[in-house]
């Protein structure tokens, strides 16, 4: 059994190390592989370690979802879910606690960890919601004919998910999946393993069945394993580009269904009449939440004319911020010293820094980058091209809002974009132009709610659809369609 955390501060505190979690058993790796230290960003100390698994972990947690298939698809849709309506109330009664491991293993600080945590329970609640969405439909389509379609599970499904959200990210995939009657293998990222062993914990205490959810730690071996592997029927995907277009070839070369969420490169358009508060506020808390390593941050601010006064605002506020109380650490040092490197290189290029967190230091031995503002940068600038995943702001300015707008289009990433205005003529213009799935006005992090999907365009979504919200379940499952005749009718036509 794996113990709660009781941490209540920042304060460093240890945990169990991670093991894969089997047909209901937490175990350690069949074959003894590289162990990693699962490190507190804020102190740069492993709270725990991961033993990263490998081809034969992945199949002995295949076989034992493959053995709890039968018996879960048979559970009625309504009984389903109210395991994960137990889960939730589980989740809600522990928040505390899962607030603080997350913060611990991932960074951020707590207010972002507990939001975490309830935008996980939001997803959970839209799970619950299934039985009533997901009843099928029928028709009379001719006398005495009837054609109806129901949803069935695939069999076993797997996710791959990154450490910048270890709560939230699997509860995009694990409601739709399991309420939908499949069964589940989970990849964690190794940097973060520990939240999702503790939810394992409150699942079991839920109510779901041996089998049904199943943990395999590890690294590229796993990942591969889980591609190849042919009894997986589907694989969602969250992280990097990069890994995401390889996961989704692979996956899908083996006839997976495959959905795989990439990276972006945000762009925030501000325009002269633009609210400076609020745009102020919303754009700092854009690029600084979550210390930036969010796919939904502010990258790139683009300033069509003369807003002066807008970035003076941007960043009086930034320097407001006091890194280790309203931002957490980066998760590496190697992320550290990466984010660094694009901030020195857009200087020497001829960019002006006119907010610098490089120097940031407020707990010894943490990996720390504070909130940076960097200006006048123009297009060819990696910091102004490439994806920073870390709390930096570029500003390029250009003429006129067309300008602009091909800006943002000539990105190739296509995740999220914002216009800042009072303007609803220039709102619109810019939200029928714009090259990117999720769109804001005034609203830096335009994360869809549920039941709205989450997903993007071009190199940041592989795949077709969303992954949560109701094209999550369709992707989890698939249709059956029944059609009946009981009578022979007498005005018979072609169809009865």
């Amino acid at each position: 059994m794996i113990p709660s955390f009781n941490a209540k501060s920042n304060d460093f505190q240890g945990y169990v190390d991670a093991k894969n979690y089997i047909a209901g058993e937490w175990q350690s790796p069949l074959t003894s592989r590289e162990t990693l230290d699962v490190l507190n960003p804020r102190h740069g100390k492993a709270i725990a370690k991961v033993t990263l698994g490998g081809r034969d972990d992945v199949d002995a947690a295949v076989k034992a979802a493959e053995a709890a298939f039968p018996a879960w698809r048979k559970v009625p849709i309504r009984d389903r879910a109210a395991v994960f309506y137990a889960l939730r109330g589980l989740m809600m009664k522990n928040i505390e606690e899962l607030s603080w491991l997350v913060s611990h293993e991932n960074g951020k600080i707590f207010s972002e960890a507990k939001a975490e945590v309830e935008k996980a329970i939001e997803c959970i609640e839209f799970g619950c919601s299934l039985p009533n969405l997901a009843a099928g439909s029928q028709l009379e389509v001719s006398r005495g004919v009837r054609c109806e379609v129901v949803y069935e599970p695939l069999g076993v499904v797997a996710g791959i998910v990154p450490f910048n959200f270890p709560c939230m990210v699997p509860f995009w995939m694990l409601p739709q999946a399991i309420v939908g009657g499949n069964t589940f293998v989970l990849k964690p990222s190794e940097r973060v393993p520990l939240t999702m062993m503790r939810i394992a914990e409150l699942m079991r205490e839920a109510g779901l069945p041996n089998g049904v959810f199943n943990i395999v730690n590890g690294g590229r071996e796993v990942v591969e394993a889980i591609c190849d592997h042919e009894k997986i029927k589907a694989v969602g995907f969250v992280g990097s580009t990069k890994v995401a277009k390889l996961v989704y070839g692979r996956a899908s070369a083996e006839g997976k269904r495959a959905l795989c969420l990439g990276g972006a490169k945000n762009h925030l358009i501000v325009v002269p009449d633009a609210d400076v508060a609020v745009t102020a506020d919303n754009v700092v808390a854009s690029f600084t939440g979550g210390t930036g390593q969010r796919c939904m941050a502010a990258s790139v601010l683009v300033a069509v004319g003369d807003c002066e006064h807008v970035i003076d605002a941007i960043r009086e506020r930034a320097a407001k911020m006091v890194t280790g109380t309203d931002m957490g650490p980066v998760t590496t040092e190697a992320a550290a010293t990466r984010i660094k490197g694009y901030i020195d290189g857009a200087e020497k290029a001829g960019a002006k820094v006119i907010l610098d967190g490089r120097a940031a230091d407020p707990v010894k031995g943490g990996f720390w980058v504070g909130p940076t503002i960097i200006d006048h940068a123009t297009t060819d600038m990696p910091a102004a091209r490439e994806e920073i995943f870390g709390p930096v702001l570029t500003i390029v300015r250009v003429a006129n809002l067309d300008r602009a707008i091909e800006i943002e289009n000539a990105n190739p990433y296509g995740n999220a974009s914002c216009i800042y205005t009072t303007s609803g003529d220039i709102a619109q213009r810019v939200m029928q132009r714009v090259e990117a799935g999720m769109c804001g006005v005034n609203v830096g992090v335009p994360v869809p709610r549920e039941p709205f999907g989450f997903g993007g365009w071009n190199d940041s979504l592989f795949g077709h659809g969303n992954m949560t919200g109701w094209d999550g379940y369709l992707f989890w499952t698939r249709q059956r369609k029944i059609t009946s005749k009981w009578a022979l009718q007498k005005d018979q036509n072609w169809m009865s």
